[in-house]
């Protein structure tokens, strides 16, 4: 058999990459023609990789941040061979159900490290990934974790804001295990980058502390010798390599028509020629396998000899570290979370849920030491740094408290790649009004099924005098018609404690704990070693008196108003329940018994009450189209807290004579002389 070139296995993911966009009818070819001579490179000569053990712990970790390219990863996968990536799912690109969807997806086969598309998103994931591996080489040594991270970044990705977040975070870090490589082809959707921008790349990479390198990237030795540097430098790396998009195609190559459309017949059968491929549309001959099947067994004896170093751990040490690869908690580690919930629930403290979440990481913080936190510049305030949690520091990655200073949106994308690459539960904090800033990464935990927690607080107009600005209005009801994501308002500490325990034992979906910045009252003051949250909403009181006439829902600090409410109206002979509803994702998720049983009677027969500092979307699906919401209508004002909740009617007195109109208006109210209807709206 003939041995390979290093070209024909170039030119091999070029035409891969061209038939597949061809015959799906939609794709972008140009980014995986043009990278495909520095990816073959990284491939073949330095990524530490074994397509036989896909999930080997010390695997390097490549991530395609210029995901629309995905056929050059497809093309990597099936030619060193990945299982799962065979040239019949090549063939079906972009086809329902395939294993090559449109932009690589995590958990679809191995290989894919993560789910990129959203330009700069894999960016910050290759920065959380490699902040992984040096918080866990520093718990574990060098014989057990000693990995690199390496990633293709587009012209787009280094556009987006995310990317100087990103890049600015990973060399204040000194991630030294970090090496990007820029497919530099000057060439985005509408035309050339001059369009838009003239930016000089290296130069910022180099003003954040990272190397910054620029090599033909057709230069096979010039791209190995600039990624052998790369890897000798105490700082990450960038390498620019300069690229034509669309190689090889005769007439389009270098322009935008290569970028996000097929390259078209007679353009494909032009590239075969300029490339001297005479070989059919999916076919690559046997001795171009084999060279790449061969690159694909070169670490075969690295990944033996950690097996054999991990083998000589001791019992306990290996089932420590498969127990932190794989999320699992540790036995019995229910017994001092009890207690603590015991003790919240007899102590009955008047904390604002931010303190509350606080305090719940105390205890959470020393029983899981694989939690690894961190804020936006608000520790201080989002009460997310605890006694054993130390700082992550540059060159010493031994703590647990991550300082992203005032970058939300990496904050996301980096806990994403910490979660991705296993071995911690991230959760960082912030002001829920700025989640807006990160949601495209709380949108890809979501997507990737990332148990990621997101702490976020000063959750309404409880903010007070800074203003609109900070009140997040809007906030809460956008983040619960998010899917997959587990949105908790908790009322008190042990609720708060309770959507903790939730939080840290789902292991495939990112929480949001929204928490209040004002003091509250406790509502649950008897222990339950049951977790009520767990079911979304329950009754924290039943109806006294009578078949239920009123129904009051509430989340966070709203309950204990709705619990006031209650008071009053039960003490006036109507008969009154109060709903808690810490997450309405949940709560969907139970049986329709149980539910029905919580929502109680609808209208006519009982009238449904909701109070929510904030705007009223989603609440109809409980509160019926004659239901009453008392919440905010629009965007709050600058003005202490207790003067806006009784300026927008959110007091226990509103509540009563919403309710009282309400009731008045069911049939036959009218024929009433009851004085418990009597009406005195406010607001």
């Amino acid at each position: 058999m003939a041995v390979a070139s290093h070209e024909e296995m170039v030119n091999a993911i070029r035409m891969l990459a061209a038939d597949a966009v061809q015959k799906a009818k939609s794709g972008h070819p140009g980014m995986p023609m043009g990278m495909a001579n520095a990816a073959t490179v990284l491939w073949t000569r330095f990524l530490k990789f074994d397509p036989s053990k896909p999930d080997w712990e010390d695997r390097d970790r490549f991530i395609l941040s210029a995901g629309h390219g995905s056929m050059l990863l497809y093309s990597l996968l099936f030619l060193s061979g990945y299982e799962a990536i065979t040239i019949e799912e090549i063939k079906r690109f972009r086809q329902l159900g395939s294993n090559t969807p449109g932009h690589p997806e995590y958990d679809v086969a191995h290989g894919i490290e993560t789910t990129t598309g959203p330009l700069a998103q894999g960016l910050g994931n290759a920065v959380g990934m490699a902040l992984a591996e040096r918080l866990r080489n520093a718990r574990w040594g060098d014989d057990i974790v000693d990995h690199y991270t390496y990633c293709i970044v587009g012209d787009g990705c280094l556009m987006e804001g995310l990317s100087h977040e990103a890049i600015s975070f990973a060399g204040f870090l000194k991630l030294s295990k970090l090496i990007v490589l820029w497919d530099d082809n000057r060439i985005s959707i509408d035309g050339a980058t001059t369009l838009s921008t003239k930016d000089n790349q290296l130069a910022r990479f180099e003003a954040c502390g990272w190397d910054a390198q620029v090599v033909d990237g057709d230069d096979p030795e010039a791209v190995a010798a600039a990624i052998s540097r790369a890897r000798l430098s105490d700082k990450p790396s960038l390498i620019d390599c300069r690229t034509t998009i669309g190689k090889g195609a005769p007439t389009k190559a270098g322009t935008a028509a290569t970028h996000g459309a097929p390259l078209g017949d007679d353009e494909v059968a032009g590239t075969r020629r300029a490339l001297g491929w005479s070989y059919p549309p999916f076919v690559v001959p046997p001795h171009i396998v084999a060279a790449w099947r061969k690159a694909g067994t070169r670490s075969v004896a690295q990944r033996r000899a950690w097996e054999a170093r991990f083998a000589a751990l001791s019992d306990e040490r290996k089932a420590e570290y498969r127990r932190t690869s794989t999320g699992g908690l540790a036995t019995n580690w229910q017994a001092p979370l009890n207690e603590f919930k015991r003790r919240l629930a007899s102590e009955q403290p008047t904390w604002a849920t931010r303190k509350a979440s606080g305090e719940a990481l105390e205890i959470l913080t020393a029983n899981f030491p694989e939690m690894i936190g961190g804020s936006a510049d608000l520790t201080e305030s989002v009460f997310t740094k605890t006694r054993l949690t130390e700082d992550v520091c540059p060159g010493d990655f031994s703590g647990r408290y991550i300082h992203y200073g005032v970058r939300e949106h990496v904050m996301a994308s980096v806990m994403n790649g910490i979660a991705l690459h296993g071995g911690f539960i991230p959760y960082g904090g912030t002001f829920l009004v700025f989640a807006d800033y990160m949601r495209g990464g709380m949108r890809m935990s979501a997507l990737m099924k990332q148990r990621v927690i997101y702490v976020l607080t000063h959750d309404s107009i409880g903010v007070g005098e800074d203003g609109p600005t900070h009140h997040p209005s809007e906030t809460l009801a956008s983040l619960r018609v998010m899917p997959n994501m587990l949105v908790f308002r908790p009322a008190d500490a042990v609720e708060t404690f309770e959507c903790w325990v939730i939080a840290i034992t789902e292991y495939d979906m990112p929480s949001c704990l929204v928490l209040s910045r004002q003091a509250v009252p406790a509502v649950r003051v008897e222990h339950e070693s049951v977790n009520l949250c767990a079911r979304g909403a329950y009754i924290l009181h039943e109806a006294d008196g009578g078949e239920r006439q009123v129904s009051l829902f509430a989340t966070g600090s709203e309950v204990h108003v709705a619990v006031e409410a209650r008071n009053i109206l039960q003490s006036q002979g109507i008969p009154t329940a109060v709903i808690s509803m810490p997450c309405w994702e949940l709560f969907e998720n139970q049986p329709e018994r149980y539910r029905k049983e919580v929502l109680g009677p609808a209208w006519p027969q009982c009238v449904r009450v909701a109070v929510e500092a904030a705007i009223s979307p989603g609440w109809d699906r409980y509160i019926g189209e004659n239901g009453v919401f008392v919440g905010l209508k629009g965007f709050g004002l600058s003005a202490p807290a207790d003067v806006l909740f009784k300026h927008f009617g959110i007091v226990a007195d509103n509540v009563v004579a919403q309710t009282k109109a309400a009731l008045a208006r069911l049939p036959g109210a009218a024929r009433r002389r009851d004085a418990r209807f009597s009406i005195d709206v406010v607001g």
